[in-house]
């Protein structure tokens, strides 16, 4: 007996996502098989006791435990209450041959002994304790993928998606005909979108290497307007031709994540000498970076980041990763991030129009922040003891020349009423030197925050508990140093001069992206 083949075509959160071909066990379960067959054709017309259509087709997946399985099927409810066979309303289980012995298989839901209808769930592993309860009648072929992808969605109440999981087309599969996976999104691709679904899978290094170009060309296509392109080969007549005439972004980042999925094959293959190894690392960080402008123009700003640091780790010299890094930082308005992006592009491609832009308007926006902080914390000022006052703003203006055990230039006071907080910042542009960097000159960090917190009361009162060293863990210098020399800046500042001299208690927290030193400090 012929086995049938019958398809779900799946889309989440709205967005088509691919589709599952899955093989009926006709021979060992007919009845079984023979039920979701009709349920995917719709061929049944209406059930007689749900009154709605014997259909899966707008059907959705109501329930999904990552490292289990995803079910659906629930044609009346929608919500894992409901559903209606061929048969009425449940029909028996027909047999238990088959086994739950691998990743997906389909298998009936049920609420107990003889009550099947039409819901059915696929497994995502092994899951044998499930064996003699539920009647397994089909196995998925191509797709598994899909199913992985329904897998991981987010899940809330009853490990319901949080995302929409919709059965959007389904169907019977005739024999010998073409099963829909290649060409899936009707743009020309002829690769599977995952390469598990390939009819063949080729042992030659070179045909997935082209394969992964073909598909990021693709990606391309998709982020740009084809009406400014020009005739540059069949890949974009083939495109053309397949009516793709405006930017998707997410069908772009869909070609990317494919486009990865083959260059991971590629490493398994034979014969990658050195050449090729660094044209895979080469290709591999200019997806990620398509990959991130994507991102951006999706509003994903930190899958943005992410991708364009898997880019820089694999393209040192991938000067298009750094400028989209930067406009990450940009959107996320953190602009000094930003600009060391754009200056580290800028050393790569010095004539970039288009970097020096951003980079122009990164530092545009942070001498407006320190324009704005200087007139903030001078009109604050007016309102404190003026001696000590007035000795800040002098130092706010003018350089440090030198402190009690080290050198900088360029260092600025800020100072916020009514004076909790004191913190000191650096100019990106400057040099240190001497024992704050413990040797290390020029200093290229994009900002240095000295930040003394929690002051008892008022800083012309002198009186200061803690000083907070906030910096990038790159960073190589003495953060003790650091709070030491400043600290008696501070001191030194005050009229009449104090000195604190006990520090007495210490503390390190890790933070994701800067290590922070508080010391706890007294007169």
């Amino acid at each position: 007996m012929r086995r049938s083949r019958c398809f779900l075509d799946i889309s989440i959160g709205g967005e088509l996502e691919g589709r599952i071909v899955i093989e009926l066990y006709n021979d060992v379960v007919p009845k079984t098989a023979e039920n979701f067959r009709a349920l995917c054709t719709g061929e049944k017309g209406v059930g007689p006791n749900t009154g709605v259509p014997l259909h899966y087709k707008g059907c959705c997946f109501h329930r999904a435990i990552k490292g289990f399985m995803v079910q659906g099927g629930d044609i009346s409810a929608g919500d894992g209450t409901g559903g209606e066979s061929i048969y009425g309303l449940k029909f028996e289980d027909e047999n238990f041959e088959l086994k739950h012995e691998r990743k997906g298989m389909l298998s009936m839901a049920n609420s107990g002994p003889n009550t099947n209808g039409s819901q059915f769930f696929i497994t995502t592993t092994r899951t044998s304790h499930l064996d003699g309860k539920h009647v397994v009648f089909g196995k998925v072929v191509k797709g598994m993928g899909v199913v992985r992808s329904m897998e991981h969605v987010a899940t809330g109440d009853a490990d319901c998606p949080a995302s929409d999981v919709i059965i959007v087309d389904c169907g019977e599969i005739p024999e010998d005909a073409d099963d829909g996976i290649c060409n899936f999104f009707k743009d020309g691709d002829a690769y599977p979108d995952w390469p598990a679904d390939l009819n063949e899978i080729p042992n030659e290094l070179s045909w997935w290497m082209s394969a992964v170009d073909s598909i990021k060309a693709f990606g391309n296509e998709h982020f740009k307007q084809l009406s400014g392109l020009e005739n540059s080969g069949t890949l974009v007549d083939n495109i053309r031709c397949w009516g793709v005439k405006k930017q998707d972004y997410k069908m772009a980042l869909k070609k990317y994540r494919k486009a990865l999925r083959y260059l991971d094959i590629c490493w398994e293959k034979e014969g990658i000498d050195e050449e090729k190894s660094s044209a895979l690392r080469k290709a591999k960080s200019q997806i990620f970076t398509n990959s991130a402008a994507s991102k951006l123009k999706l509003g994903d700003l930190k899958g943005a980041l992410v991708d364009t640091d898997f880019a820089i780790r694999d393209g040192e010299n991938n000067a298009k990763a750094l400028f989209r890094q930067g406009q990450a930082y940009m959107a996320l308005n953190d602009v000094d991030a930003a600009a060391e992006s754009f200056k580290k592009a800028l050393q790569l491609e010095p004539n970039d129009a288009g970097i020096k832009r951003e980079l122009n308007a990164a530092r545009k926006k942070i001498n407006e922040r320190r324009d704005r902080e200087k007139k903030q914390y001078e009109k604050m000022f007016k309102t404190s003891d003026s001696t000590s006052a007035e000795r800040f703003c002098q130092r706010a203006k003018e350089p440090l020349s030198k402190a009690t055990d080290y050198n900088l230039s360029g260092l600025s006071f800020l100072l916020t009423c009514p004076f909790t907080s004191f913190f000191l910042e650096f100019d990106p542009e400057l040099e240190y030197g001497g024992e704050f960097l413990l040797g290390i000159s020029p200093f290229n960090s994009s900002r240095v925050r000295l930040e003394a917190v929690d002051a008892a009361t008022m800083i012309n009162n002198h009186q200061l508990l803690s000083i907070t060293v906030q910096t990038k863990p790159s960073l190589v210098y003495s953060p003790f140093q650091a709070a030491r020399a400043v600290n008696d800046d501070i001191a030194n500042s005050l009229s009449p001069p104090r000195k604190f001299v006990d520090f007495g208690h210490r503390e390190k927290r890790e933070k994701k992206d800067k290590e922070e030193y508080r010391y706890f400090v007294s007169p």
